[in-house]
Parts: C-alpha cells; sequence; structure tokens
C-alpha cells in the first residue's frame, strides 16, 4: 500500500492508475487522514436479467391508484 496526498495524487494520476491496475493498493490522503483508495476495475460477470422472473412475489393493491386522503394531500401543499 502507498500513502498519497491528495496534491500528489493529482500530479501522478495516469501513474497511480497504472500502478492500481497491476494489484498495488494506491490511498489517497486528505490532511493525513486517508480518505479514498484507488483498487483496478473488475467487470461482474452477472446474469443477464430475465423479464417476470419475479412473478407472483408482488401485489399491487386494488386501492393503489385511490386519490389520496384530504388529511394525507395537504400535507404535499
Amino acid at each position: 500500500m502507498s500513502l498519497w496526498t491528495v496534491h500528489a495524487a493529482r500530479a501522478h494520476l495516469s501513474d497511480l492508475v497504472a500502478r492500481a491496475e497491476r494489484g498495488e493498493e494506491i490511498v489517497i490522503a486528505r490532511a493525513g487522514v486517508p480518505a479514498v483508495r484507488i483498487v483496478p476495475y473488475t467487470a461482474h460477470a452477472e446474469a443477464p436479467r430475465v423479464p417476470g422472473s419475479a412473478k407472483g412475489e408482488l401485489s399491487v393493491p386494488d386501492d393503489f391508484d385511490d386519490p389520496l386522503p384530504p388529511e394525507l394531500l395537504a400535507a404535499f401543499r
């Protein structure tokens, strides 16, 4: 792990990105306190979404689109 100030990291960003891509952990500190960490991006191999996969798990009440009660509607005015 290497610790960098914001000012130094700004000046050497391309180098820091390359080092992180090679697996090095880069930490950027603000006022001596670690604030962020630069890590390589890894794409997640997610399964494609399937339409209708939650069928039967959700329900919409019959009064879903009824007008709001006056006391609740007044709270939005």
